[in-house]
């Protein structure tokens, strides 16, 4: 084993803050942790042309990359225009044919175009109207993660998402899902590594899993 430390570049989910990744904690001296944090899109800019534009931001040849949810979309498109060590994809897709049926009827409606977006950028609006303590909590839980609430970069976000067009999994990728995730259900199936009990937002609430399986992952030596 060389003593080179190998840059991962983090990229949260839609909207979100990198500081969901405060409880990732890696080997210093193996790793280096970098954040990656969301633009707002240019007018009319196409997904390729956005992950491009991501690919500047880093700062290393040959990274560890990962990316969660639509995090994980985004950097399975960066992968396609530049060389990894490593592609790391949690809580996400494989492909187009993952999107669960309600995405799947919203793309085919154009729904995306209608989208009250407008409702995330004023939460505290929002949450007057929320209707029970759950809800409530969940609008505090959003406002502590999320990092852009601009209504163009919202709309851009759910577009690009629902019109992800990779039709097969990378086979390069290691794809991490939960058998609890009630946003993607189906990304279990096929090559993947199933975190037992993990929901959409395990890589706050299942942590400790990531910080023991994640170093020997990004070395593959497993």
């Amino acid at each position: 084993m060389d003593n080179e430390i190998i840059p991962v570049y983090l990229m949260p989910g839609m909207a979100a803050k990198p500081t969901i990744f405060d409880r990732i904690k890696l080997p210093e001296e193996r790793f280096k942790v970098y954040w990656l944090e969301w633009m707002l899109p240019e007018d009319n800019e196409t997904f390729e042309h956005y992950a491009k534009r991501m690919i500047e931001k880093i700062e290393h040849d040959n990274p560890v990359l990962l990316g969660v949810s639509f995090g994980g979309v985004l950097v399975q498109e960066m992968s396609k225009h530049m060389k990894l060590r490593k592609l790391i994809v949690v809580s996400s897709i494989k492909s187009r044919h993952e999107l669960p049926k309600r995405m799947k009827i919203a793309k085919f409606m154009k729904a995306y175009k209608f989208a009250p977006t407008q409702l995330l950028s004023n939460l505290d609006v929002l949450k007057k109207y929320a209707f029970n303590d759950t809800i409530s909590k969940r609008i505090d839980l959003y406002k502590t993660y999320l990092a852009v609430n601009d209504k163009r970069y919202l709309d851009w976000a759910l577009k690009e998402m629902l019109l992800w067009d990779q039709d097969e999994p990378n086979p390069d990728a290691i794809y991490i899902h939960g058998d609890q995730d009630a946003i993607f259900t189906h990304s279990c199936q096929g090559d993947c590594i199933v975190v037992k009990g993990g929901t959409h937002i395990m890589i706050v609430t299942k942590y400790k899993w990531f910080n023991k399986h994640l170093p020997a992952l990004m070395e593959g030596s497993n």
